[in-house]
């Protein structure tokens, strides 16, 4: 006798293999050890926030009311001490009636630095677009042509110098690290042993130390009557330690290419120059767009040790602001805060337009 067909009963449908839920059960619920100390982590941030939040909202103080603030000390923030000493946190000892020169000044170099990172401006209009900047940049901060007041160098400070420094030191130091990279990889012993030097010699001594130098005992050594501005000096002392540790990158990125590529150069009858200009320095430099980016940060945080030689950057902004007025000193802190922010933000900026760049050369490496 022939058995007769029976469907079963349908059954549930299994549950989802990923999601919120079981990513939480794999990694912080697990165990019951791992679920304590995920509820207790969890106790401590919400905590941490909760007083941070009390501390830089609730409780703070958002205009400039001296007193409200002393009332508020201990408690909340006061912000206030920002509205009344932002001007001269953010310009400096520039004069304030001119202040409207470093704001254009440092915009259109910010402008030309944010066009310069874009694929469709890498063609010969930087060379156009860059003497133009600085001409423009340097004639609206010095002053004393077209009606301009003249305005020393000493009084620069606040952001516009952090800028200034950052841009011309990171323009100048790349080709040079660029030369001395190739330099301690040359076959002549002369310019090897030289770039060698150079790259120990300025990586042995910090850079504070370098400043100084630059700035108080270089003197010493000109001829009577010659005095070379101070800013000068400082670029050209954050230009040379800059350049020597990015040497070391690009020499890094160097090293790491195959030696077939620069043979099949060779075999094509290129120079050198063409080789390391179309096959070489294309590659190396991809390669290390990380440790460039990161010596471009280190370099803008860096521009807060010209202090030292009386040049109030962003940082040195903040005391000279601060320190001179009892009345407002106890909230320095918030100051250090807000120029973190603006320390922040650039740094942020810069490391994304990193990633943009390792995503965007990562394509040409793709099979």
């Amino acid at each position: 006798m022939q058995d007769t067909f029976q469907s079963i009963a349908p059954r549930p449908v299994p549950g989802s293999s990923s999601g919120a839920v079981l990513w939480l059960k794999t990694n912080l619920f697990s165990s019951p050890i791992n679920s304590i100390v995920t509820l207790f982590m969890l106790a401590v941030v919400l905590f941490a926030v909760s007083q941070a939040a009390g501390w830089s909202i609730t409780n703070a103080v958002f205009g400039a009311d001296l007193v409200a603030c002393n009332k508020a000390r201990g408690l909340g923030a006061c912000w206030g001490v920002i509205a009344e000493k932002g001007r001269l946190i953010l310009l400096g000892l520039y004069p304030q009636e001119e202040q409207w020169r470093p704001i254009t000044a440092t915009s259109l170099m910010l402008g030309v630095v944010a066009l310069s990172c874009m694929p469709n401006f890498w063609n010969k209009s930087l060379l156009i677009m860059w003497p133009a900047m600085l001409a423009v940049y340097f004639t609206l901060m010095k002053g004393g042509v077209f009606g301009l007041v003249a305005v020393s160098t000493d009084q620069w400070g606040g952001l516009p110098l952090t800028v200034m420094l950052t841009v011309i030191s990171m323009t100048l130091a790349f080709p040079l690290a660029i030369m001395v990279a190739l330099g301690r990889r040359s076959q002549m012993p002369a310019i090897r042993t030289l770039c060698t030097l150079y790259v120990e010699l300025i990586r042995g001594v910090p850079l504070i130390t370098i400043l100084f130098m630059a700035s108080f005992m270089l003197p010493l050594f000109m001829p009577a009557g010659t005095n070379i501005d101070v800013l000068i000096r400082v670029v050209v002392g954050i230009t040379l330690f800059s350049a020597a540790y990015m040497a070391e990158v690009v020499r890094g990125g160097l090293q790491a290419l195959p030696k077939g590529q620069t043979e099949a150069a060779a075999t094509l009858g290129m120079t050198f120059w063409q080789t390391q200009g179309k096959i070489v320095l294309p590659q190396a430099l991809t390669t290390v767009v990380p440790s460039l980016m990161n010596t471009f940060i280190g370099m803008f945080k860096d521009t807060s040790l010209v202090t030292i030689v009386s040049l109030y950057d962003l940082t040195g902004a903040v005391g000279l602001a601060l320190n001179s007025d009892a009345d407002w000193r106890p909230f320095k802190m918030e100051g250090l805060f807000f120029i973190a922010a603006i320390y922040f933000a650039f740094c942020f900026a810069m490391s994304r337009y990193s990633l943009w760049v390792e995503k965007r050369t990562a394509v040409s490496k793709s099979r």
